[in-house]
């Protein structure tokens, strides 16, 4: 095994080569690419995105950003399509072929029976010399210079290039359509990232218990109050009007005292004007205002009415961080 100098050194030298390669995809958004961005826009259909080996799995992960941006696509293995998939393609589709040779063998069966369909060809091809560009009714080129690959074989900066190509097309599709975060949202309601898009304040203090004393109740019903809802703190009530908020912290900090708690009530010991939330706030703006002022609980209110507590292990829960 090579030593670790050794092994950092050849790591970075992967990045780097990498790195360069990405640099020099600038000069592939040309006309061809501005035309495709276009005629996706413009279609009436899906997009298609297809090829074979280390290009397919690239494919797939363009596919997924696409459906996760507002674009509508389906992958197709080229292998695949040549022996039945190729129903998949319908009227108004376009096709996007990966390919860093332009040669392989599948490639060259598929293309003439994508030509058949009348469908757009759009190759993203690292040799624009090759077959699949000559056929293409658009080219985006993805040559590398070199493979990061000590032998330059291994598919390392071109299928980089070609990921690199996919989010571009994706992110200017994105862009065009005047996609949102609620659109986001609608799309990915099961994932954190859509929580933090959708989850309000309602969605979790309902289901807490609604902890309250009154501005002249003593210690005891105060420690019975926090004790017995288990948020950890308890909203301070004149009449109906919150005026406070005393949380465990508090009571420690007024033990410390050595003071005659015998004497003391709620109004001694509350913080005033504590921190509130509407219900109908992202709970991500909940967790951040809590992180802003140090504390783990929000009290949340409604028109001035005090509603109950939403808990910092509430967000937590969900798997918002």
């Amino acid at each position: 095994m090579k030593n670790l100098n050794t092994i950092k050194s050849i790591a970075i030298n992967t990045i780097t080569v990498e790195a360069a390669a990405i640099s020099g995809l600038v000069s592939a958004v040309n006309k061809d690419f501005l035309t495709c961005v276009e005629q996706i826009l413009q279609s009436k259909g899906r997009v298609i995105v297809t090829g074979i080996g280390k290009s397919a799995l690239i494919g797939q992960k363009i596919v997924a950003t696409f459906n996760s941006t507002g674009t509508p696509a389906i992958f197709m293995h080229a292998a695949d399509a040549i022996h039945g998939d190729l129903g998949i393609i319908q009227k108004d589709d376009i096709v996007i072929c990966l390919s860093k040779s332009g040669e392989t063998p599948e490639i060259k069966i598929l293309v003439p029976l994508l030509k058949e369909f009348g469908s757009l060809l759009i190759a993203i091809v690292g040799n624009t010399k090759s077959y699949l560009a000559n056929q293409a009714d658009l080219i985006i080129n993805t040559t590398v210079s070199k493979e990061a690959c000590p032998n330059n074989l291994a598919p390392t900066s071109s299928t980089t290039a070609q990921l690199v190509i996919g989010d571009a097309l994706a992110v200017c599709l994105l862009e065009a359509r005047g996609f949102t975060p609620n659109d986001f949202a609608r799309i990915h309601p099961g994932g954190t990232l859509g929580k933090q898009l959708y989850l309000r304040v309602r969605d979790l203090y309902l289901v807490n218990q609604v902890p309250s004393v009154q501005t002249t109740d003593g210690i005891k019903a105060i420690i019975m109050e926090i004790s017995s809802k288990m948020l950890g703190a308890t909203a301070v009530l004149k009449d109906k009007k919150l005026v406070g908020i005393i949380t465990d912290g508090d009571l420690r900090r007024m033990l410390e005292k050595n003071i005659d708690v015998n004497t003391l009530h709620a109004m001694d010991i509350m913080s005033p004007n504590p921190q509130t939330i509407q219900p109908d706030t992202l709970v991500v703006n909940a967790l951040n205002l809590m992180r802003q002022n140090s504390i783990t609980q929000l009290l949340v209110v409604e028109k001035t009415i005090y509603k109950g507590v939403i808990h910092l292990h509430d967000i937590l829960r969900e798997g918002i961080l």
